[in-house]
């Protein structure tokens, strides 16, 4: 039987979140793991749903996603994180549109999760997504080659966005959300020190506030209260701190 859909996550020691996520893309027809470096119970749990699972070992994230797509062998692939959850309605969207499309890709919209309490308003600028291109044709989609936040190319002509959203436990609370910031600031400063665009501190000075302004009037982020002051002020500091820890720190 030709594969239809194929559902792909690359992860690294993602025990805790993987079998959650594998159970709600059960719907494919094909299931692909992308493990790198793991040292966990990940390839069990992948193995207990039957996956295709491929392992190895990967400095760049768009790197990893590459490989993650040429491994699936479905017309369509459905690419999803470990920290995803797909729903019900998404799964019955995602088969109608796969079985009609026209078109070569589909963005998701996203309903990010902090802890328990859904944060719907103010993400973006890097520091989260209220939705991103999920769905797509096999051959259409490569990721560059950044640390975080890796670049796009298509091939193929966008289609309408999907109408359900993918569930996305993103962080468990306040201290998560700092640890992401840092995470995400020293992987995108080896990536400017190892191109040689830094940048000029003012510019990144600039950025933080219009990116501000972005996030918490923009797309609404003070409707949310707290978080949506954390994601808009972390949005901002995103580019001046990896320019910071570009300039001064080593790998």
């Amino acid at each position: 039987m030709s594969i239809r859909l194929s559902a792909v996550t690359s992860i690294r020691n993602e025990e805790a979140r993987l079998a959650a996520c594998l159970e709600h893309v059960a719907f494919a027809d094909q299931i692909v793991v992308v493990m790198d470096r793991c040292t966990d119970g990940s390839r069990a749990i992948a193995e207990r749903f039957g996956a295709k699972i491929i392992e190895g070992a990967w400095d760049i994230e768009g790197d990893r996603r590459n490989a993650a797509i040429q491994a699936c062998d479905g017309e369509w692939i459905l690419e999803v994180d470990a920290d995803e959850h797909v729903t019900e309605a998404l799964a019955a969207e995602i088969r109608q549109v796969i079985e009609n499309s026209g078109s070569d890709w589909h963005e998701i919209l996203v309903d990010n999760f902090i802890g328990e309490r859904r944060v719907r308003y103010g993400w973006g600028a890097s520091y989260g997504k209220a939705a991103y291109p999920g769905l797509f044709r096999k051959g259409v989609k490569t990721w560059g080659r950044q640390r975080v936040h890796p670049r796009l190319k298509w091939s193929g002509a966008k289609g309408p966005m999907l109408k359900n959203r993918v569930n996305h436990y993103v962080d468990r609370g306040v201290s998560d959300m700092i640890r992401r910031l840092d995470n995400y600031s020293s992987a995108r400063a080896r990536d400017m020190r190892e191109t040689g665009e830094i940048g000029s501190t003012a510019n990144n000075v600039r950025r933080l506030f219009s990116r501000f302004i972005k996030c918490y009037i923009g797309r609404k982020g003070y409707r949310e209260g707290g978080y949506g002051l954390l994601i808009a002020l972390f949005a901002g500091l995103y580019p001046i701190i990896s320019h910071i820890k570009a300039k001064l720190e080593d790998d």
